[in-house]
């Protein structure tokens, strides 16, 4: 049945069938993927679960002011100090922002900074259904009109609306991420093949996968409640080309083999979709099911970035599995131009420099992996310095946006908490005991007059500290401990800086969860693939001891190079999922290889052979993943270029130390005892050969 299934999509007849099938769908596709920004959910407080106090309170306020406002903080400054005719402009600027579309309420401002040097006003924004790209087009409106007529005057946009605007701006570049990523694609398979026709397949097919994969999740955010935003654009564009370039690596190269064997190029495409079918749908089901235990996530982001990047890896596998067997087999083998493989013709020679760490490590496999997982474990220590707890608004960029310069400027001249302040509302009966309460908590520098409606009083306390920063956040959490105290207030604080707040502890929370779930239901997958126990116990621990060192790397890496203030809190989950996911996958490539030899010569000819014979396409696979990710650093983020850096650091540690190293050290040491309890493990191994070098020959002639 299963040679059966894997004939079809490379058949004579089925060939065509595919191409039709994948070319009928296409259109819709294509109609629907496009559309997948107008479902995108940007702000902050959607990301968080219902039950979050900074939720409640936007719900609570909407008796106040409208929920779908952000504030906007206009600063102007001179260095020399402004005059009087810099405050009249920026009066009629005020003014003139009234007239701008999607500008709600009365400019508040402009005020002069206590040394002269600054003007500051305020301005809400409706966030319309548009979403950040409406803000963003509100506020280059409003710099269009404070530029005008400067002469001389700086001008700036910060606070929550120019911090969104920058956002939106800086996801733009996605159109350049998806370039690079394909550069990425095309350039790894010229150096792997070497045939200036090849890589147009792998790139037609990744392109087909992923707009059939946004169209896909389109669908599922439109009618099924999924929640979308512009990282999950990017990460789901890296992930699709990475991934199923990677199965289309691991196809490619057996079907190369295999025409070497087979005159009709049908029959090599059904041998070489059986034989290398198992493990391209046993990798990318971990991957998808290690993506989908996001969904266990409070973060609305991450419970939605988890199934859609899922949806991405299973379309990539579907066209990979159907629609580049068709088109490798309907173009022949001159795609491999201008080197055919050709029918009776002899291989190139297996191994090369696999086959010499092979043997390297075969001298000494207890003294390998003890010593590697020594190292690995000493560069993982790094993790200690890792700081992720969130970033301030003025810290999300590489560069320095407008906003990152506004904020700033304003710090410098005026109070760090003004124009963004945090919102308490409270029953009206206890506004003046929780106006109190607030006024005494240390870093509220001032609170305003409560207003009352409705039974329901709103008051807001001014913040002395950047609002987006760690001390404004546990001011926070201080006035919510000095508010909740007063009996029978039901008091709430909210606010900018307390959705932040909710947003690191729901990540937080969302790690200690889901990162030791995803461990088990991964282990439990290798187990039923590889039928034993102590072999995916080694493998998951290896990966894990990769994370960790991946991750320590990384730390020292942000702190001393790179620089940067911190890493968002979601980042080591995010990592570890994908780190681990990824990284079973080539542990699954090399093992089940080894296994198959293992069957017929036991596990130590098993481990070289599996080394020696898929070392050079895992290595090309780990490149275009690793590459695919680093094009993350393309755009101006911080948190993309955390993320770029650790997976692709640790998809390359994963690829030439832990699988070639580590893994082939342990399964030489331990040798049958590998598959415990399994049949294998009852096979004994053949005797070791007496000289330094092992016998591949035989071996690799016959896999």
């Amino acid at each position: 049945m299963m040679r059966r299934m894997a004939s079809l999509p490379g058949g004579r007849v089925g060939k065509w069938v595919v191409l039709a099938l994948w070319a009928i769908l296409l259109l819709p596709v294509l109609m629907l993927a496009g559309r997948l920004g107008d479902v995108e959910e940007n702000d902050n407080s959607a990301w968080l679960p219902g039950d979050a106090e900074s939720t409640t309170v936007v719900a609570r306020a909407e008796n106040f002011q409208r929920a779908d406002t952000l504030p906007a903080i206009v600063v102007y400054d001179r260095p020399e100090g402004v005059t009087a005719a810099d405050l009249a402009e920026a009066q009629a600027d005020a003014e003139a922002f009234k007239g701008i579309a999607n500008v709600v309420g009365q400019p508040q401002g402009p005020s002069r900074s206590q040394d002269g040097k600054a003007i500051q006003t305020v301005v809400q924004l409706h966030k319309d259904r548009t979403g950040w790209e409406g803000i963003g087009t509100t506020v280059d409106a409003l710099t269009r009109v404070g530029e005008e007529n400067a002469n001389g005057l700086g001008f700036h946009v910060t606070g929550p609306a120019g911090h969104a605007s920058d956002s939106i701006k800086a996801f733009s570049g996605g159109g350049v991420l998806t370039t690079i990523t394909a550069l990425v694609v095309v350039v790894m398979l010229l150096l792997t093949y070497r045939s200036p026709l090849l890589p147009l397949l792998p790139l037609l097919t990744v392109g087909v996968a992923l707009v059939t994969s946004e169209a896909v999740i389109y669908l599922l955010a439109k009618n099924a409640g999924l929640v979308v935003n512009k990282q999950t654009g990017f990460i789901l564009t890296v992930l699709v080309f990475g991934a199923a370039t990677d199965y289309a690596l691991l196809l490619i190269s057996r079907y190369r083999e295999e025409l070497l064997r087979h005159e009709d190029r049908h029959e090599a495409m059904a041998e070489a979709l059986y034989r290398s079918g198992p493990a391209i749908v046993a990798s990318a089901a971990t991957v998808a099911v290690s993506l989908t235990l996001l969904m266990l996530a409070t973060l609305s982001s991450t419970q939605g970035l988890g199934p859609a990047c899922a949806v991405g890896v299973l379309v990539g596998l579907l066209a990979m599995v159907t629609l580049m067997p068709a088109l490798l087999v309907v173009c022949g083998r001159w795609i491999f131009w201008p080197v055919k493989p050709s029918y009776g013709s002899a291989g190139a020679a297996q191994g090369g420099i696999w086959t010499r760490v092979g043997t390297g490590v075969s001298r000494r496999p207890r003294l390998v992996w003890i010593g590697t997982t020594l190292v690995l474990g000493a560069v993982a220590i790094g993790v200690l310095g890792l700081k992720a707890d969130g970033l301030s608004s003025k810290d999300q960029f590489t560069g320095t946006p407008q906003t990152a310069v506004g904020e700033r400027i304003r710090s410098e001249h005026f109070p760090a908490g003004s124009g963004d302040p945090v919102f308490v509302v409270a029953r009206a009966a206890s506004a003046e005991q929780v106006r109190t309460a607030l006024s005494g908590v240390p870093g509220v520098v001032g609170v305003s007059t409560p207003l009352v409606q409705d039974g329901e009083a709103i008051m807001l306390g001014e913040l002395g500290d950047d609002p987006s920063g760690s001390a404004a956040m546990r001011t926070v959490e201080q006035a919510r401990i000095a508010v909740h105290r007063i009996e029978g207030a039901d008091a709430q604080v909210g606010g900018s800086t307390a959705i932040m707040l909710d947003t690191q502890e729901a990540a937080a929370r969302d790690s200690k969860v889901i990162i030791p779930i995803v461990l088990v239901v991964v282990l439990l997958v290798l187990a039923l693939l590889l039928r034993a126990i102590v072999a995916p116990l080694l493998l998951m621990a290896t990966v894990v001891l990769s994370f960790g060192a991946a991750l320590g790397v990384s730390s020292l890496v942000f702190t001393h190079v790179f620089h940067f203030a911190g890493a968002e809190a979601s980042f080591p989950l995010l990592t570890f999922v994908f780190l681990v996911a990824l990284g079973i996958d080539y542990n699954i490539f090399l093992v089940t290889r080894v296994r198959e030899v293992a069957l017929l010569h036991g596990t130590r000819r098993g481990a070289l052979t599996g080394l020696s014979s898929t070392g050079g396409v895992i290595t090309s696979a780990g490149l275009v993943l690793a590459g695919t990710f680093a094009a993350m650093a393309s755009l101006p983020l911080v948190f993309a270029a955390e993320l770029g850096f650790a997976v692709a650091f640790g998809v390359l540690l994963d690829t030439m130390i832990v699988r070639s190293v580590l893994v082939t050290a342990l399964t030489l040491d331990l040798g049958r005892w590998m598959w415990w309890p399994s049949r294998l493990f009852r096979q004994p191994d053949a005797p070791r050969p007496s000289a330094g070098k092992p016998d591949l020959e035989p071996a690799l002639r016959r896999v």
